[in-house]
C-alpha cells in the first residue's frame, strides 16, 4: 500500500471507531449495484451517463427505430408506400449491421429490446 492509501485507511478506521458512520442513510442495507457485465468496459461510463440523463445508447435507439418501422410496415395498405418503407427498413438494418459487430435478427429482438431498455432506464 502506498502512503496515501495508508493514511486514508487510518482515517476510515478512526471514523468507524468514533461512530461517524453510524447515522448514514441505508445503513445495514445491501448496496444496489448495477450489473454492467454485459457492457464492454470502455463503454460503461458512457452508458451510465446516458442512463442518468434519461437517454438510451445509440445502438438501442437504432434498434428501436427498426422495430417501429417493422411494426409500421405491417399496418400499411398502400403497396407503393409499403415498398418504400421496406427499403428504408432494409437500409437501416444494413447500416446497423455495419456499425455493430453482431447482425440484427428481427425475429429475435422484439421482446428482448424492451427488456434491455427497461433495465438501462431503471424501470
Amino acid at each position: 500500500m502506498d502512503f496515501l492509501s495508508r493514511i486514508a485507511e487510518e482515517r476510515i478506521k478512526e471514523a468507524i471507531q468514533e461512530g461517524i458512520f453510524d447515522d448514514l442513510p441505508n445503513k445495514g442495507k445491501p448496496l444496489e449495484l448495477e450489473d454492467m457485465s454485459l457492457i464492454p468496459e470502455d463503454l460503461r461510463m458512457a452508458y451510465k451517463i446516458l442512463k442518468n440523463a434519461g437517454m438510451i445508447p445509440p445502438e438501442l435507439e437504432d434498434r428501436k427505430e427498426i422495430i417501429h418501422l417493422r411494426d409500421l410496415i405491417n399496418t400499411i395498405d398502400d403497396e407503393e408506400i409499403r415498398l418504400k418503407k421496406i427499403r428504408e427498413l432494409n437500409f437501416k438494418i444494413m447500416k446497423y449491421n455495419m456499425q455493430n459487430k453482431k447482425p440484427i435478427y428481427l425475429e429475435d429482438m422484439y421482446g428482448y429490446e424492451e427488456k434491455i431498455r427497461c433495465k438501462l432506464m431503471g424501470e
